[in-house]
């Protein structure tokens, strides 16, 4: 019996899958030029230590690098990833609307009490994306047998 081809029904499952990982990326986008956008306003609020411009630097360069990765990939470990960038930001960005932390360390006080544009777009955009991820996460993990039955897929 020969191995089976890229032709075959894996490659049929990562084709399917391709609408999934351009939302994914799409929203892993938006979530990166919002903060690209929002950084340098927000960098003057720190004298020493970690700015928020500088984590916001940050956090995009992590969403542009998830988004590769998912939109090239498409594996469970990608989309993994996809969903700790997205969630952690979106969990960073709701903790410090309602809660008021303060500095630790070299990171600086972020509470930030309002919703404005873009700091909406970028929530929405975080949750939509850390949503599709874990569904791409879960549908990375099957594959189609040439039958049409569903089982799980040996590598990751």
């Amino acid at each position: 019996m020969s191995a089976p081809s890229r032709t075959g029904s894996a490659a049929r499952v990562r084709g399917n899958d391709l609408p999934l990982r351009v939302l994914v990326t799409v929203a892993l986008v938006i979530d990166a030029g919002v903060h690209i956008h929002l950084a340098p306003g927000y960098q003057a609020g720190s004298s020493a230590g970690i700015g928020q411009g500088t984590l916001f630097l940050l956090e995009a360069a992590a969403a542009i690098l998830a988004a590769l990765y998912v939109l090239l990939r498409g594996s469970r470990a990608a989309y993994s990833v996809a969903v700790l960038v997205a969630l952690s930001a979106f969990a960073a960005v709701v903790l410090y609307r309602y809660v008021d932390i303060p500095a630790f360390g070299p990171f600086p006080a972020m509470y930030d009490p309002t919703w404005f544009f873009e700091k909406s777009l970028s929530a929405v955009a975080e949750a939509a994306g850390a949503v599709l991820a874990g569904i791409g996460f879960i549908r990375a993990g099957r594959t189609v047998r040439a039958d049409g039955t569903r089982s799980p897929r040996a590598t990751a």
